[in-house]
Parts: structure tokens; sequence; C-alpha cells
């Protein structure tokens, strides 16, 4: 139990490094590699903010088993995530919104899974933030077209499920074209990011039937009133007419030769972190690993939930920790503008500072919500803590709650009261984590 308010902070974030510690693909990859193939050629081709952690993964494993077999291969990860590695190239390119650099990472990934037989074997490492890493834009689409589709689904608040719908129908990798262009057995080792964690959804699923269609796609962009390049709607809109072949569907023999394995999930993540506050005395309460929605609106959901066991000590007697994971989202205006500038941030600090606001004036509750890929949004923070001297010292500093969180300025406010949480690069990525404790 914590005594101060500086144990209850150092509580939280020891629970988050254990979250993320149940997804360090260096501790887990192992155990689920395939045996070393004999003979033939192994590649190792990935995309993800955990690709590089991956990769070396990969190589500790085999060279600790004294293995003949002889790694090559290229991942491709998000700026700054890269690691040193001595037979898979490690590739940096940009996310959230493509670039030329995954372009060309993606191209020659697909050629080299092309230029496999059925004696080889194709590695493939899958993690969250591949979508935008792997991206290889369609005949006919370019990448400026590509970011511009991007941005917009961004902005309009879409979630990543319904991203990837789209995006699977703007690429000649993902949506099982990668599976589809190689003839060697296939075995993917996969790094969940999304809520459910299904395989076709993380990182668009380049080695996944698709079961999505491109009427799906423009389904989408309807729901969320996105204004995609006229090129890009018409090439959907022929897609939908049957003019341009679809993505392999399930039933498509050729996963006959593709094992996908999901090896990290949020829900691992989650009971982690359920263990270590268990052990120290404090009953663990998990909501769930897919929550989704507005960060704002969650927020407010939650703080209502949290009011009751401060009035009622009930549905749950304190000390309770609540914990979540999933991905929720900030829909910002039109143009990126707010009404105090530049938006900065994302959806964990921003899910904070509405949970601060609507619980400002409660005693005795403390929060932490953090990107377990150790990246929020637009700065170079995980995410922020939450005390109940958070908001004064804020004030303080010259910075309002309200108007920040009107700006999505998130970040402004948890940097003027010195509660960031700043880990860098974690190299993996299971989506976000929150924990309310209530003492």
């Amino acid at each position: 139990m914590p005594a101060t308010a500086a144990d209850a902070r150092a509580l939280l974030l020891d629970s988050f490094h254990a979250a993320v510690a149940a997804a360090d693909p260096l501790r887990i990859v192992a155990d689920h590699l395939p045996s070393p193939q004999a003979g033939g050629r192994t590649l190792v081709v990935g995309a993800g903010k955990a690709a590089a952690s991956m990769a070396l993964a990969v190589e500790r494993a085999y060279a600790s088993q004294n293995s003949a077999v002889q790694l090559d291969g290229l991942v491709v990860t998000r700026y700054a995530h890269g690691l040193p590695t001595e037979h898979v190239r490690v590739i940096e390119a940009g996310h959230p919104v493509p670039d030329e650099a995954g372009e060309r990472a993606a191209a020659e990934i697909l050629a080299r899974a092309g230029e496999l037989g059925p004696d080889d074997r194709l590695i493939v490492l899958v993690s969250g933030g591949g979508s935008s890493l792997l991206s290889l834009p369609a005949e006919g689409i370019g990448m400026a077209d590509l970011k511009a589709t991007t941005q917009e689904l961004l902005r309009c608040g879409a979630p990543i499920t319904d991203m990837n719908i789209v995006r699977k129908h703007l690429s000649r990798i993902q949506g099982g074209h990668l599976a589809r262009a190689c003839r060697a057995p296939v075995t993917t080792l996969i790094v969940s990011d999304v809520a459910g964690d299904d395989p076709s959804a993380i990182a668009s699923g380049p080695t996944v039937p698709d079961a999505s269609t491109y009427a799906d796609a423009l389904a989408v962009l309807r729901r969320y009133g996105a204004v995609v390049p006229p090129v890009v709607q018409a090439y959907l809109e022929r897609g939908a007419r049957g003019e341009v072949a679809e993505t392999p569907k399930p039933g498509d023999p050729l996963f006959a030769r593709v094992e996908n394995r999901v090896i990290a999930t949020a829900h691992g993540s989650l009971m982690a972190a359920a263990d270590h506050f268990r052990a120290r005395g404090i009953q663990p309460v998990v909501l769930g690993d897919t929550v989704t929605g507005e960060a704002q609106e969650v927020a407010r959901v939650y703080a209502a939930l949290v009011r009751e066991i401060r009035a009622y000590n009930a549905p749950f007697a304190v000390p309770v920790v609540l914990i979540s994971g999933g991905e929720c989202t900030v829909t910002l205006p039109q143009g990126n503008g707010a009404a105090a500038g530049k938006p900065r941030g994302g959806r964990c600090s921003e899910f904070l500072l509405s949970l601060a606001l609507e619980l400002d004036g409660v005693d005795n509750v403390y929060a932490i919500a953090a990107d377990t890929d150790g990246i929020d949004g637009s700065e170079d923070n995980a995410g922020a803590l939450l005390d109940p001297s958070t908001l004064a010292r804020a004030q303080a500093a010259g910075a309002s709650a309200r108007a920040r969180l009107d700006a999505h300025d998130a970040w402004g406010l948890f940097d003027a009261a010195g509660d960031l949480v700043v880990t860098g690069p974690t190299r993996t990525n299971v989506n976000d984590y929150r924990a309310i404790l209530i003492l």
C-alpha cells in the first residue's frame, strides 16, 4: 500500500513498466519461433514499432541454439526505434503518416519474399504501426495520395480497424498480399495493438486473409465524412465494381502454408499489471482491453465510476485500481486547428486531462495513462500521471486545464504540472495502458 502521494505515483509508474515488460519481444519471441530450417533460405522481414526488437530477438534465439540457419532480411520500424542487428537490416520510416522510406522498404520486402521457393522459409514480424510503415501503394496511387488519405482518416478520428480496411485496399503488400507473393512456408509472429487481437487488423494483415472489401472501404470513408484525393476515391470505386482484384479472402488455399501467431496482447499486459498491484495489497479490477471511443467521453464514464467508489465504497471497496487498455480516439477540428494553437499530445494525455477535470476536488485518486510504445501522439512522452495536486500545480504555472483541453493541448497542461511520463521508445506496442488508483 502506498503511504504517500510519491509512493502512489511510483506504484503507477511501476505498473506501466510491468505491462510493457510483458510484451517485450526480447523476452517472448524465442518461444514462438519455428525450428531452424534444414536447408534452404530463411528470410526475416517485418514492420512495426516492435520490428527492430523482434528482429534482434530472432537473431539471439537462433544464435543461442547454435543453429546453422543463415538469417537474412530486413524490417522497417518508426524513426528512432531502430536497434543494431547483425543479419537483419533495420530501416526506419514514417509513422503515423507513411513516407517514401517505408515505401522503398515495403517494395524490397515484397520483391525478396517473391524470390523464395518451397524449400525456403519466410519469417514475418508484425507489430502495431506496421500499416503506415509497410506502405506500398496500389498501382496508380501515389505516396502523396496515401499520405493525404492517412492524414484525413486520423483527423476524422476513425478507429484503427476502420483505417486499416481502407489501407488494405490501397496496398500491394497488406491485406494478405505478402503471403500471396511468397511460395515458401510463412510463419508470422504478431504483437497485437488492436482491440480483439484480430491478426487481419494488425499492420493491416500482410499475411492474413482479408474478409473486408472495397465496398467496406468506401463505407468507412462515408461513415467518417473523410474527403480523400480523387484518385483514391476513384480507385476504391473501381474495386467495388469488380474492376480491381480483391485482397486474398478466407478459404484461399494459399494460406495453407501460412501460420499467424499472436504472441503478445493488451490482455496479457493488463494481467501483468494486475499481478503487480495484487502483490502490493491493492485489488485490481480489469475493465477490459478493448476500450474505444473519444478519449474525453471515455474519461467521463470512468470518472462517474470513480465518484461512486469514493462516495459509497461500491461497487468496489478501496483500495482498488481500475485497469484498462484499448485505443481511444481524438477527433480534431477541420484543418487540425484548435482554439489556442496547435494540438499537442495524444489520446492518453487527453483522456487523463478530461479525467482530471471530472474529478477535480475528489481526494485520494491517482492515475496514469500511457501508450505502451512510449509515444503518445505528437510529442516525445508516453503519457502522463495524475494526482490530486496536478491541476493546482498546472494553474500555478499558468496553464488552464479547461482551455488546454478545448485546444487539445493536454501535453501542455501536464508539462506545466511536471507530470509527463517520458520513457523513450519501448520497441513494443500493445496499445494504451490506463490505471486509476483509488485509496
